[in-house]
C-alpha cells in the first residue's frame, strides 16, 4: 500500500489509500490577497497567525505555506519571506507543512530550517523543474507534489497529462526517490469550462492510483472556478474524488459544508474507524449552529490555493 509519510516536528501524518483524506489547508498564500500580500510585504503576519490557528481548528491535516507576495524580483524577495512566514507557523501549530513556491532558492531555503519531513510544492515535467527540485527532495529526503504539466502547458487530454505524470515519476527514480514520496496533482479543469473536467480527473485518478501507484491531490475549488455557488459544486464534488482514488486536497478548511463531506467520505470509506472523528466532531451539532459547531469543533487529525501565475493552477480559490 503506498503511503507518503510527512511530518512536523513532532507528529507524522501518513497520505495513503488506507488512511483518512488529507485536508491541506490553502489560506496562507497571499495570490488573489491584496490584505495579505500587503501584510506581509511590511512584516506584518497578523492574518497568517489567525489562518493558521483557524485552519487547523476547523480539521486542517496539513498546511500549505506560500510567500508568494510578488512578481517582481521574486529571486531576491521570496526566500527570506518564506522563511519568516514558516518559522511563524512552526511556531503556532504542530502540523506537517507544504512548501509551496515555484522559486527554487526558496524551498530550499525553506527546507533547511523546516521541522520534520514537509511536502515539497511542487515540480512539474519542464526539464529545468525536474532538474532543480527533484535533486533538493533527494538530498533533504522529502516527498513532492508533481503538476502534470510541462513545456507545452496544460493538455487538456488526460492521457497527455498521465504521460507527463509518468515521465516525473520515472525521472524521481532516477534520483533515488521511490514513487510513495511523489503526490500527483492530476489537474482538476474548471468544470464550468469544460464538461466532462470531473469524468476526466476520476479516470486518471483511477489510472494513477493501479498504473503508478502514487498518492494524488489537486487544487480542489478550480472545479468550480466561474460557477455560482461554489462550495456547493465543492462539497459534491470531493466525496466523488475521493472515491475515484484521490488521497488528498488543497483546500480551504474554513468552510463547513466541505469539511463536512470530508468527514462523511471517510466514515464511508472506512478511513474514520468506528466513526470516531465523525462523533466527536458533531455529537452535540444543531442544525441551526452547524456553520459554527463545523468550523470550530474538529480534532487536529480530522483530515491552496496556489499562486495565480503558477503553472498548473486554472482557477481561483472560492473565499
Amino acid at each position: 500500500m503506498t503511503r507518503t509519510i510527512v511530518a512536523s516536528a513532532t507528529r507524522e501524518i501518513i497520505i495513503g489509500f488506507d488512511q483518512p483524506f488529507c485536508v491541506i489547508g490553502e489560506r496562507i498564500n497571499p495570490t488573489g490577497r491584496k490584505k495579505l500580500a500587503a501584510e506581509m510585504i511590511v512584516g506584518n503576519f497578523d492574518t497568517v497567525i489567525k489562518d493558521a490557528l483557524e485552519q487547523v481548528a476547523a480539521g486542517a491535516t496539513m498546511l500549505d505555506v506560500n510567500a508568494g507576495v510578488t512578481s517582481v524580483n521574486p529571486n531576491e524577495t521570496e526566500p527570506g519571506l518564506l522563511v519568516q512566514t514558516m518559522e511563524i507557523v512552526q511556531g503556532l501549530v504542530d502540523v506537517p507543512l507544504s512548501i509551496d513556491s515555484s522559486v527554487t532558492a526558496a524551498i530550499e531555503a525553506a527546507l533547511k530550517i523546516a521541522k520534520g519531513r514537509p511536502l515539497v510544492n511542487s515540480v512539474t515535467g519542464e526539464e529545468e523543474k525536474l532538474e532543480a527540485i527533484l535533486p533538493l527532495c533527494k538530498k533533504y529526503d522529502v516527498p513532492v507534489v508533481a503538476i502534470s504539466n510541462d513545456e507545452t502547458g496544460i493538455s487538456m487530454d488526460p492521457d497527455v497529462r498521465f504521460a507527463v505524470a509518468k515521465k516525473i515519476v520515472e525521472r524521481a527514480m532516477d534520483y533515488g526517490i521511490k514513487p510513495h514520496d511523489i503526490v500527483v496533482d492530476p489537474l482538476v479543469m474548471p468544470i464550468g469550462a469544460l464538461g466532462d473536467a470531473g469524468r476526466q480527473v476520476f479516470a486518471l485518478l483511477h489510472r494513477l492510483r493501479n498504473e503508478l501507484k502514487v498518492n494524488t491531490t489537486c487544487g480542489l475549488s478550480n472545479i468550480s472556478f466561474g460557477l455560482p455557488h461554489r462550495h456547493g459544486i465543492n462539497a459534491g464534488f470531493i466525496p466523488m474524488v475521493i472515491g475515484a482514488g484521490m488521497t488528498s486536497a488543497i483546500m480551504n478548511p474554513c468552510r463547513p459544508q466541505e469539511m463536512e463531506a470530508v468527514r462523511a467520505a471517510n466514515v464511508l470509506n472506512g478511513t474514520d474507524p468506528n466513526c470516531g472523528n465523525w462523533i466527536m466532531t458533531y455529537r452535540d451539532h444543531k442544525p441551526a449552529e452547524g456553520g459554527a459547531v463545523a468550523a470550530s469543533a474538529s480534532p487536529a487529525g480530522a483530515g491552496g490555493g496556489r499562486r495565480g501565475g503558477r503553472a498548473g493552477r486554472t482557477g481561483a480559490r472560492a473565499e
